[in-house]
């Protein structure tokens, strides 16, 4: 194999681009937004599982760059009593702490990134449809243009259209909640003020998260239960719509929460939590999906981007120690599939409001934790007896 086409030049695309490069694979990226931007608004925690991943492709300082430190978290109860302070994974590594950035900006430090490697990124390339042979298989694009190679990748996130193309069965589901993501300078708690925290209120209405930049920029979630906003309702929806909407939940629990959002103006979104349901098939022939395309789930976990990041190098390094792409494609499928989907129940229980059976009263470790350091390492092989 020789010549690999990622479809989707986000977090996973790119990521996996960079990881193949490494590798030594010659890859190409086809991005179906014009230029690097993509969810401007929304802002998410890369952990230390997603920066041990960057770790390995020596992508780390492009993305530390682009953002600010997450060290420790607390959590309040709806009075805004402490419930419990602890360290956020390895935040005694510099290079393995959590980061908070926005979307992006994550974007567009992979992509100058995979760039300055000399890898080729095509902006303006929507995928129209792919067509894949014994041999080969090509990617054909809306504006008439093709692309072909020995693999294509289909990082092309929730609404994957090379999803569609190998399991037209497999439909994103609403999770059970809806997300807002804002932005605010005017509003920040003094004791929120420490470098590095995040705090998580437990609200009766409304999960809410806060952190502070080192600029002094309050950077807020509030994630709210109910049933799937309309495309309609989100694509016209104005930012003090949605302040109106939230605040009233927020106000019914003595935390920072509501003040934080009447302060935010013109900086708030909010998008559906979805995800694809566990079981749904990954790869046909020469065509695999990735990341959000095959495993995307709601955002509770705060794991969407970190298990896309793995995903970028277990499968670079099963493809380039393994003697052949079916082989390949079945052992990272081996490897990845009940820690992603594990990922994607919890996650989803959390924004149902579904207990997950516990012994400890925390979600229980996903499958794969141990190990991951190890299959991670960028030295160490990925056998087939898997």
């Amino acid at each position: 194999m020789t010549r690999i086409l990622v479809i989707g030049g986000g977090i996973a695309g790119t990521t996996t681009a960079l990881a193949l490069h490494k590798a030594g694979f010659d890859v190409s990226v086809y991005e179906a937004h014009p230029d690097s931007a993509e969810d401007i608004g929304a802002f998410l925690a890369l952990a230390s599982n997603g920066m041990r991943a960057l770790a390995q492709i020596d992508a780390s300082a492009a993305v530390t760059a682009a953002g600010f430190p997450l060290t420790s978290m607390r959590l309040l109860d709806g009075a805004g009593a402490e419930v419990a302070q602890r360290p956020l994974g390895e935040a005694d590594n510099p290079v393995l702490r959590y980061r908070c950035l926005r979307r992006g900006d994550l974007n567009a430090a992979l992509q100058a990134e995979a760039t300055h490697r000399g890898i080729s990124i095509r902006h303006g390339a929507s995928l129209a449809s792919v067509q894949d042979g014994p041999d080969r298989v090509t990617a054909h694009f809306a504006d008439g243009s093709t692309a072909t190679g020995d693999l294509l990748i289909g990082a092309d996130g929730l609404n994957s259209t090379v999803r569609r193309t190998i399991a037209p069965a497999s439909q994103p589901r609403h999770a059970g909640e809806y997300v807002f993501y804002g932005y605010t300078t005017s509003s920040t708690p003094a004791d929120d003020a420490d470098d590095g925290r995040i705090t998580v209120v437990r609200g009766s209405a409304a999960s809410f998260g806060h952190a502070v930049s080192p600029g002094g920029q309050t950077y807020w979630f509030a994630r709210v239960a109910g049933e799937p906003l309309s495309a309609d309702e989100i694509a016209h929806g104005t930012p003090a719509q949605w302040r109106e909407l939230l605040l009233p939940l927020l106000r019914e629990d003595a935390t920072p929460a509501a003040d934080i959002v009447a302060a935010s103006t013109d900086d708030i979104l909010v998008t559906n939590a979805t995800e694809i349901p566990p079981g749904a098939p990954w790869h046909s022939g020469r065509t695999l999906v990735i990341g959000d395309a095959a495993h995307a789930a709601s955002p509770a976990t705060g794991q969407g981007a970190s298990m896309a990041m793995e995903d970028a190098v277990i499968l670079a390094k099963a493809l380039r120690d393994t003697p052949d792409t079916d082989t390949a494609l079945s052992v990272y499928e081996t490897l990845r599939r009940p820690r992603v989907e594990h990922n994607t129940t919890v996650s989803g229980n959390i924004s149902r409001g579904v207990p997950t059976p516990s012994r400890t009263g925390q979600a229980p470790a996903r499958p794969g934790d141990e190990e991951l350091a190890r299959l991670l390492e960028w030295n160490s092989t990925i056998g087939i007896n898997v």
